[in-house]
């Protein structure tokens, strides 16, 4: 799906520093990338206790041993370059359609940070190839499926690296072409692997991580606007703002909470139609899914805060096996940083906040077109029976939320056994975040009807206005969509305003009201 683009840039990567905002910058837009001068002095030496141990000829896993089950079969030196191709092509082993090139950047920038740390053996070459690989615009092949989310993302991070073998496929600035070729364009020669190198670049979460980070920044955008078009359907409905009183929320102490119903106060504030039922009417509260907007988008948005924690500590770490220390001259050790379950935790936490953001706009317009809950006209149109308006929208709103509580089940619960039972307790943590996508775009849609609907009772309300931040987001939504007068094909309509809602808009007049979100 299309990010929001902005200037290219350039980003000086620092081993174990990277932001969220970088992470976002680079999400977004490609832009170049450099290495910190000071992160090589540690590559050279993890490289140069590999080669020791090469030379020396004692066992040591991954370097001068076969991998998994295999881990006791020692490979001859002569051998060990061979070892290591045959890993990558033995691995390549994935399926379903490609990665987008912004996930695969992510890849491509976390695998580049976690390699220049300086615990995984590898030679400056090799970090140096990736950066040109990123730096060309050529982005690996990566089938989405194929990793169970432990001994790392093996098969598609074995694509990847196909790339700097020269085999294979991959997408140059767009366009899809032989791997050799785009090298050869770029001026990039193929890589023959030394020991412990293809293991360190096929071990690792960094595919599973960079398909959470999309499902956090989709999040992210998914819940500014749902907090915009909440509001607006709030003064479409006629609804009070007095549930927002900041007392309420004190007294519980929730931060998110507590800032949500902040941004909730701003986002109406000077609104006309909220002033003109503050005497007289006779309700006296709201249906939850409209007082009840800071209690769970709140609870929401802690649970993306939290879930971007864990993946900025991720895209940080060094996750591949074995690592290698300095120390004492050098040691190897054996561990577990290749099993992915705080990224499978993350992301089936992000799936729940996407799934409720969307439940509770489907509520909303549920809410709207119900005559006898919203005082409009029944289904937001001035004909009813002749006119459907949008009944049958509510109904694809409807589908989409259902479809969403299914794929919101947990995946980080599942595990099966692979690699003859070595490898006997999995995340599936690539699945969990893999299946963010297509959640936020269902959720995305959702919004997007939601905005039609608010802003198409906010227009039975004229000459009233809403506050200032709605009706200019009112008028965005009519500079491309217009009223909905009658029935009318209305599929486009719902798709400009999920493009909308995707891209960012609707909160982009107000960043500052969102400034905690980006930490």
């Amino acid at each position: 799906m299309s990010t929001m683009k902005q200037a290219p840039h350039h980003l000086t990567l620092q081993p174990g520093a990277l932001s969220l905002t970088e992470l976002r910058a680079v999400w977004q837009h490609a832009g170049s990338l450099s290495l910190a001068p000071s992160a090589y002095a540690a590559i050279e030496a993890s490289a140069a206790t590999v080669q020791a141990i090469v030379a020396k000829g004692d066992p040591a896993y991954g370097i001068n041993t076969g991998f998994g089950i295999l881990a006791k079969r020692h490979i001859p030196q002569a051998q060990l370059e061979q070892l290591q191709q045959n890993l990558i092509l033995s691995h390549a082993v994935g399926t379903g359609e490609l990665l987008p090139d912004h996930v695969v950047r992510l890849i491509l920038l976390t695998k580049i940070g976690s390699l220049a740390r300086g615990y995984s053996g590898v030679r400056p070459l090799i970090v140096d190839t990736l950066i040109a690989l990123y730096n060309a615009g050529i982005m690996p092949a990566i089938p989405c499926q194929g990793s169970v989310g432990a001994s790392g993302d093996l098969a598609p991070l074995a694509h990847m690296t196909l790339a700097m073998l020269g085999v294979g496929q991959v997408r140059m600035k767009g366009e899809p072409m032989e791997a050799r070729a785009a090298l050869r364009a770029a001026g990039i020669e193929p890589v023959v692997l030394a020991a412990k190198e293809g293991l360190a670049l096929i071990n690792g979460t960094q595919v599973s991580t960079a398909l959470a980070l999309h499902g956090l920044f989709m999040s992210e955008r998914l819940l500014e606007a749902a907090m915009v078009t909440g509001a607006l359907s709030l003064d479409a409905a006629r609804g009070s703002d007095a549930p927002f009183d900041p007392r309420v929320h004190a007294v519980r102490g929730q931060p998110g909470q507590i800032a949500a119903a902040r941004i909730y106060r701003e986002l109406v504030a000077g609104s006309a139609i909220r002033a003109s039922h503050l005497v007289g009417d006779e309700r006296v509260q709201d249906p939850y899914s409209l007082r009840c907007q800071p209690q769970v988008m709140g609870a929401v948005m802690d649970l993306i805060a939290q879930a971007g924690r864990t993946l900025l500590i991720e895209s940080n770490a060094v996750t591949d096996n074995p690592l290698i220390f300095q120390e004492d001259g050098g040691t190897v050790v054996s561990g577990g940083n290749f099993h992915a379950e705080p990224v499978a935790f993350a992301a089936d936490t992000l799936a729940l906040a996407i799934a409720e953001i969307g439940a509770l706009a489907e509520r909303r317009i549920a809410l709207l077109i119900d005559a006898t809950l919203s005082g409009l006209p029944p289904f937001l149109v001035k004909e009813p029976g002749l006119n459907s308006g949008f009944m049958i929208a509510h109904v694809t709103a409807a589908a989409l939320a259902s479809e969403n509580k299914s794929l919101a089940h947990p995946a980080s619960v599942d595990s099966l056994p692979t690699s003859a039972n070595q490898e006997d307790h999995v995340s599936m943590a690539t699945f969990a975040a893999r299946r963010l996508d297509q959640m936020a775009h269902n959720t995305g849609v959702i919004v997007g009807i939601e905005l039609l609907a608010a802003a198409q009772g906010i227009e039975f309300h004229r000459p009233l206005t809403s506050s200032a931040h709605l009706e200019h987001v009112h008028a965005q939504l009519r500079g491309r969509v217009a009223a909905f007068d009658e029935d009318r094909f209305f599929a486009p309509d719902i798709e400009l305003a999920k493009k909308m809602v995707m891209e960012g808009e609707l909160s982009a007049s107000c960043r500052d009201l969102f400034a905690a979100l980006h930490p």
